[in-house]
């Protein structure tokens, strides 16, 4: 087992900090001992994780737009990161829909952009491009588990903007860094769970906003499947990944597929129906129409590579996940120190070994 003392004093970038997966990778990262410096725009949501674990207050955090290439030279020029983790994107499918400009906007040029600074300006050793399961092209068979090196695209402007964004990476990667420096990578997980997720039209930020207020819960998709995971397993896969293309870059750039490995299939009636057991008081859902909206019905990935190469195991179940995120939830509408208890979540689920 490798010691976390590998982030201590390192400089780290992460775009889309003030997002859930980026508050939590940048509170983890902060408790090792990383000078971890963020570049984002402010949550839209009214209640964050953000601002609810006071993440400014650990970290150098800068307002900023992953469109805005000379904001972003700036701030590479600035730090001189040894590692970026780009995280900062549009993430909601049904706000693709809404508007596509600003998604691929912000999922291909943003990525455009972060690589293009870093490769004017030369600092960073590692740099990780976090996409999505759903960058991959639907297969003929839908159940089938999608492997690293499947046709990148997708019916909508969401998930075809994370397969541009993986062609993009892999472009740089290979007319600019080929030579493995910085090393580069990306990333494809999906359907992460945990607390401090205040997005609309999220499974379980619905599950949790109708619930506390007393509510049926109105769902979509009951029959859809995905890979459910808790948020610090794919973290600590992304940490993991970072670690080895430190050591190794030709062997570790390119992409991996981080996810649940050999878990049961679980559809989102399941996960409803253990969510409002979990939660208890009457708690119950209902199905209702779905939306014109194309979202796939069954998207599973073979992550394979990632356990036999980093390796990498997630260490939660898709239950353990449910439990500890309704734990989180309830934390919080009881007055907790969400830090305080983000950190304890962490420290008690986050096994790291990279």
């Amino acid at each position: 087992m490798m010691s976390t003392d590998f982030w201590r004093n390192k400089t780290v970038l992460i775009t889309g900090h003030t997002g859930f997966k980026g508050t939590w990778l940048s509170l983890w990262l902060s408790s090792l001992g990383a000078k971890v410096v963020g570049f984002a725009l402010r949550p839209r949501v009214t209640t964050s994780l953000f601002d609810l674990v006071r993440l400014p207050e650990l970290m150098i955090d800068i307002d900023g737009d992953v469109r805005d290439l000379p904001a972003v030279e700036r701030t590479m020029a600035q730090h001189a990161p040894d590692i970026v983790i780009h995280l900062a994107a549009q993430p909601l499918v049904l706000e693709s829909y809404r508007d596509p400009v600003e998604t691929f906007g912000t999922n291909v040029m943003g990525t455009v952009n972060v690589l293009e600074a870093v490769r004017r300006s030369g600092s960073p050793r590692v740099v990780l491009v976090i996409t999505s399961d759903k960058c991959y092209e639907p297969s003929i068979d839908e159940a089938a588990p999608h492997r690293e090196d499947d046709p990148m695209g997708g019916p909508d402007p969401y998930s075809s903007s994370k397969g541009c964004a993986e062609l993009v990476t892999s472009a740089y990667r290979r007319s600019f860094f080929a030579a493995g420096t910085p090393a580069l990578a990306s990333a494809r997980a999906g359907n992460i769970i945990g607390g401090g997720n205040f997005s609309p039209d999220r499974l379980i930020p619905d599950l949790m906003a109708a619930l506390s207020a007393g509510r049926t819960v109105a769902i979509r998709s009951p029959a859809a499947v995905r890979p459910w995971q808790f948020v610090t397993d794919p973290l600590a896969g992304y940490m993991t990944l970072v670690r080895r293309l430190w050591d190794d870059p030709d062997r570790f750039a390119g992409g991996w597929n981080i996810g649940p490995l050999d878990e049961p299939l679980v559809t989102v009636a399941q996960v409803c129906d253990r969510v409002c057991s979990l939660w208890g008081k009457g708690a119950a859902w209902k199905a209702v129409p779905d939306s014109e909206m194309h979202e796939r019905g069954v998207l599973r990935l073979d992550v394979h590579k990632a356990a036999r190469e980093l390796p990498f195991r997630p260490r939660l179940s898709t239950d353990q996940a449910l439990s500890a995120t309704v734990d989180w939830y309830k934390t919080w509408i009881a007055g907790g120190d969400m830090r305080i208890f983000t950190l304890l979540q962490i420290e008690s689920l986050g096994a790291l070994d990279a």
